[in-house]
């Protein structure tokens, strides 16, 4: 009987062809959205427990649900709940720790979890009888608790730097699908121009501000791989993407999501220019330069495409050229209610999902918050400093002991950032978070065999 012979590995480019073809197919139906999506975890459960999670097979489908998760909205796939991609990574990395546990020394994370609880309690007591109570703790926790989900699972989880390159290569594939679909959604951007503020028409009809938080992510793993590829044709196809990524970022008018992945590329690019040897540094000058040539061309052409308004923005000017008196549009004040209620109530804080409520009570405003540091201060008083001060601080002692990870500090500083100007809407910084506790060693040095 003639052998089978097995499929060969997927390769980068077939990858990219499956992902843009992924694109045109749901931009063509969005109802196939949903389908993907149980697809996609239908898929990643079967290859968790075909291969016991052996190699941290939950982290793959942790990413991928956390890429996938701003598409998901904006084409309607979260039917069963709108925080289904945070349930999602949640249930997986649970899954994770029942094939191999977490360590012990995770254990600031648990307290974290801890000082979550009172905010609940004095939520039920606080919230008005016309709230639903559920929706307002599932909405204000979720992006919490999948950051202390993240947190455990990943602390000193020992993995070999290629293990953690396929991690955010699953992570920047579905941003890669929902970048070709915002070109075939608007594929000419002056239709969809209209002033200096953040452009729905642009963003797929979604929030700006998430869809630019996801596209700096995918930026940023992008510009990271141009230099920890060692590939040149990988690295002219990434090089190509993140201008073709870039473009749609920016075009977005929503500047956090842009900025934060700017100062994450440069902060990783000091790290590893830092423990880089000399010699290799020199090697690396030239490919630094064509990468600000790349980015500085991307800006020009965007610039020209939207007839200067995007010089604009990021000047902080109208669409007349007039200077905008509030750089923060509108968020510093909502920082302000929340640190009001915080020095009302710093003990026991108003409870959780209770901000709108007391934002609307004492400004009239009704808005969400955009500040997850200021949030957990206002709804859980001390207990949510204390919360704060572990997540702040545990990543930096760690560091003091694990110098191995490359993306630690840029995790960290896209974390931080995000929480600040986009609170924890999406997956996205809860599970990157995560990814900069992780503890790399080299494979080669540990298999060699010492024989006597």
């Amino acid at each position: 009987m003639r052998r089978i012979k097995p499929l060969k590995k997927i390769t980068y480019i077939q990858l990219l062809v499956l992902h843009a073809l992924m694109a045109f197919v749901i931009y063509i139906s969005e109802a196939t959205s949903k389908f993907f999506l149980f697809g996609i975890i239908i898929y990643f459960l079967q290859r968790i427990f075909a291969n016991g999670n052996k190699k941290d097979e939950v982290l793959l489908a942790a990413a991928y649900v956390t890429g996938y998760e701003v598409f998901s909205r904006m084409t309607g796939a979260n039917v069963i709940s709108y925080e289904f991609a945070k349930y999602a990574v949640i249930g997986f990395l649970l899954l994770g720790m029942f094939f191999k546990g977490f360590t012990r020394k995770s254990w600031p994370y648990i307290f974290f979890i801890f000082f979550l609880v009172p905010g609940v309690y004095f939520s039920a007591v606080n919230l008005n009888y016309d709230t639903n109570f559920a929706n307002a703790i599932s909405f204000n926790l979720s992006g919490p608790l999948c950051l202390a989900m993240s947190a455990l699972y990943c602390y000193n989880r020992k993995m070999p730097f290629e293990r953690l390159q396929q991690i955010l290569l699953a992570l920047m594939l579905p941003i890669f699908t929902m970048t070709v679909h915002l070109y075939l959604y608007t594929p000419n951007i002056r239709d969809a121009l209209s002033g200096t503020q953040s452009n729905f028409a642009a963003s797929g009809g979604f929030g700006p501000n998430q869809v630019a938080t996801i596209l700096g992510l995918g930026m940023f793993i992008l510009f990271t791989r141009l230099f920890t590829v060692k590939s040149r044709m990988i690295n002219i196809i990434d090089l190509a993407l993140l201008a073709f990524m870039s473009y749609r970022g920016i075009v977005t008018f929503s500047r956090g999501g842009i900025i934060t992945a700017a100062i994450c590329a440069v902060a990783f690019l000091l790290v590893y220019l830092w423990y880089a040897r000399p010699k290799d540094r020199a090697i690396l000058l030239p490919k630094i330069g064509l990468v600000t040539i790349v980015i500085s061309v991307t800006w020009m052409i965007t610039s020209v495409f939207t007839e200067g308004l995007i010089d604009k923005r990021y000047s902080n000017q109208d669409a007349a050229g007039r200077l905008k008196e509030d750089v923060s549009t509108g968020r510093a004040e909502l920082i302000e209610s929340e640190l009001d209620a915080f020095f009302e109530y710093p003990l026991t804080g108003i409870g959780v999902g209770k901000i709108r409520e007391y934002r609307y009570e004492k400004t009239g405003t009704l808005a969400a918050t955009h500040n997850e540091m200021s949030r957990i201060l206002s709804e859980h008083g001390m207990f949510g400093f204390m919360a704060l001060l572990v997540l702040l601080f545990t990543p930096l002692i760690f560091r003091i002991r694990h110098r191995s990870n490359l993306y630690l500090f840029s995790f960290l500083i896209f974390w931080f950032l995000t929480i600040n100007h986009s609170s924890m809407r999406i997956a996205a910084p809860a599970f990157i978070y995560g990814l900069s506790l992780i503890t790399i060693y080299n494979a080669k040095k540990k298999r060699l065999i010492h024989r006597k």
